[in-house]
């Protein structure tokens, strides 16, 4: 899924695989969403200066309330990938209107906390619900757009899918 876009043209972002420990991967219903594709992994900008590793972290805590210690890192992606806003939404975004879309580090951890240590409320909320789901449902949850995304993590973190020893 390597691709010659021009990295500037696409917004810095990570992607994360948070896999239960029986690997099911948590799945967030987006805040207002409306529709069939209201589902989707969490994911958040890089600011500027900061490492995608700790961008992950901070997205993972700040989107749904799962703190490093609840983690262990499993996998990050060596390359970037790549998708385009469609052009509703870019026009939508005026206030990222230099980007056409995001390019993305995806993130693979292994959640060791427990459901109650998941909390979707601890800054602005992303997500109105979430569950538990099989990594490879996941593409067709999520808004087209990012939907060739997910099919390629889904085949990148499928070993993570499988459940971890106890």
């Amino acid at each position: 899924m390597t691709t010659q876009k021009d990295p500037k043209l696409y917004r810095p972002n990570v992607g994360l695989a948070l896999f239960h420990r029986e690997g099911l991967v948590f799945l967030g219903k987006r805040q207002g969403a409306e529709g069939p594709y209201q589902w989707q992994m969490p994911q958040g900008g890089v600011d500027r200066g900061e490492a995608p590793a700790d961008a992950a972290l901070r997205e993972l805590e700040e989107e749904v309330g799962v703190r490093p210690e609840h983690v262990d890192l499993l996998e990050e992606t060596e390359d970037w990938l790549y998708y385009d806003f469609p052009i509703n939404l870019r026009a939508k975004l005026n206030l990222r209107g230099r980007y056409r879309g995001q390019r993305q580090k995806w993130f693979a951890f292994r959640f060791k906390g427990r459901d109650s240590d998941i909390k979707l409320d601890t800054h602005t909320p992303e997500f109105s619900d979430w569950r538990w789901a099989a990594l490879d449902t996941a593409p067709a949850l999520v808004i087209p757009f990012k939907r060739a995304t997910y099919e390629e993590i889904a085949r990148r973190f499928a070993r993570h899918s499988v459940g971890a020893a106890k």
